[in-house]
């Protein structure tokens, strides 16, 4: 790994060969992403699933090599970094696995499964000196640092509390498919890894793996965590220091097992979040992440932002008017034509933002630069994700110290922190003592 890492170093301004981990929805995008940037190799695919891992090759050029298993793609000297995207569960431990076998990491979010798998990586990616970036695209989009900057130069005054959401309707659901024999051509156990082991399903496998709780947060680390993402980072937070969470799978009618409604509100000092989802209403649309401040608000998308003025005016213009004027009440005023900040609107692109994120982890394979979704805050924002869906599954409300990493007076809770790992990945992992 010495050697490896020396050579890689050296050779700072050469192309930087890549191997892929999974080619699945965004899998297949990071390869057309990374195969655009002029001095990346495409030259390695792994895929479980046979079909896939032939399609990832052709995609990389048709030279890349290919494997089943994901230790013989990291046993390759000759690559400088990898990218995974795989279920959610896979992500942490082939990211602790990359960093240890001296390849830098570009890995989707949401970053893990449980929380303590994301402090075991961040010691892993200090320890072995390398690269990781999260792929919480958002933070590359020129359009979000601009609004970064706004909201923290007080835009729209004093930020006291954040909208976050995702609504749409997939009813009935995704069905409930017979189980049976896996397919030849998928490694159905190499699939499921460190997870428990259950019975094949068409739905625990390739996308809908995301409604079990053995693979996934829901929605919550899916769609949330590039919410909360930005959350955090446009405010500079650590964590909240309480999270509450109500809902369940309500409406669809088909055999996930997460949330298709939830409702989570952070508690951060001076401050609140709600994040919403709906899987079977979409409604008139609502903001993906609004900030709200005691001047205005500003609605952050991947399309652009804009800022919303309120109108400054008398507080008492505000109270409701009835008839009659009784003696003793408000006195009104006449208000001022005048808004407590300057309406602005800026577009943005969601191809770029996904461009940029990998010039930025390229940038930093060669400057040995932290990355601009490093993994310590990577950690962060799934910490948080995974806490609401601790409080939903205990329902309760979970208090958190930020700082120590610790849920505070909940045993039960606080054993939701780390999950067993099936072997022999269990010994794997740990023989690492991280």
């Amino acid at each position: 790994m010495t050697a490896a890492s020396c050579q890689r170093v050296m050779g700072a301004n050469d192309r930087v060969r890549v191997g892929f981990i999974g080619y699945g929805l965004i899998g297949a995008q990071h390869v057309f992403d990374f195969k655009n940037q002029k001095d990346c190799d495409p030259a390695a695919m792994c895929d479980v699933y046979q079909p896939r891992m032939e399609q990832g090759i052709a995609a990389c050029g048709g030279a890349a090599k290919g494997y089943r298993d994901f230790r013989k793609l990291l046993d390759d000297t000759s690559l400088d970094a990898v990218v995974i995207s795989t279920p959610d569960h896979w992500h942490a431990p082939m990211a602790i696995l990359a960093c240890a076998a001296g390849k830098d990491v570009y890995v989707e979010k949401p970053l893990t499964l449980f929380i303590r798998e994301g402090r075991w990586l961040v010691t892993a990616a200090r320890r072995y000196n390398r690269v990781v970036q999260v792929g919480t695209q958002q933070r590359s989009g020129l359009h979000y640092q601009e609004a970064l900057g706004l909201l923290r130069s007080g835009v729209i005054g004093r930020i006291h509390s954040v909208r976050m959401a995702s609504f749409r309707n997939v009813m009935p659901g995704f069905g409930r498919p017979a189980g049976g024999a896996p397919p030849n051509d998928l490694d159905y156990d190499l699939w499921l890894g460190p997870a428990p082991h259950r019975p094949y399903s068409p739905h625990r496998a390739l996308y809908h793996f995301r409604w079990f709780w053995d693979y996934s947060g829901g929605q919550m680390t899916n769609l949330g965590a590039h919410q909360v993402d930005i959350l955090q980072w446009v405010l500079e937070l650590n964590g909240p220091t309480a999270v509450s969470s109500a809902g369940g799978r309500f409406a669809l009618e088909d055999d996930g097992e997460t949330p298709d409604t939830q409702d989570a509100i952070f508690e951060y000092p001076g401050l609140t979040a709600v994040w919403s989802h709906r899987e079977a209403s979409a409604g008139n649309g609502v903001p993906a992440l609004e900030f709200c401040g005691t001047k205005g608000s500003m609605i952050v998308l991947r399309s652009g932002f804009e800022v919303f003025a309120d109108v400054k005016r008398n507080p008492e213009d505000a109270i409701p008017v009835f008839q009659g004027t009784p003696a003793g009440g408000p006195k009104r005023g006449t208000p001022a034509n005048a808004y407590w900040t300057t309406p602005m609107k800026k577009p943005g692109s969601s191809a770029q933002q996904l461009d940029l994120h990998v010039r930025n982890f390229l940038d930093c394979v060669k400057s040995r630069q932290k990355p601009i979704a490093d993994v310590e805050e990577g950690h962060r924002t799934a910490t948080t994700c995974h806490l609401a869906n601790i409080s939903l599954r205990t329902g309760r409300k979970i208090r958190w110290d930020p700082i120590r990493e610790q849920i505070t007076g909940d045993g039960d809770a606080s054993a939701m922190l780390e999950r067993p790992y099936r072997e022999p990945w269990a010994g794997i992992i740990g023989s690492l003592r991280l």
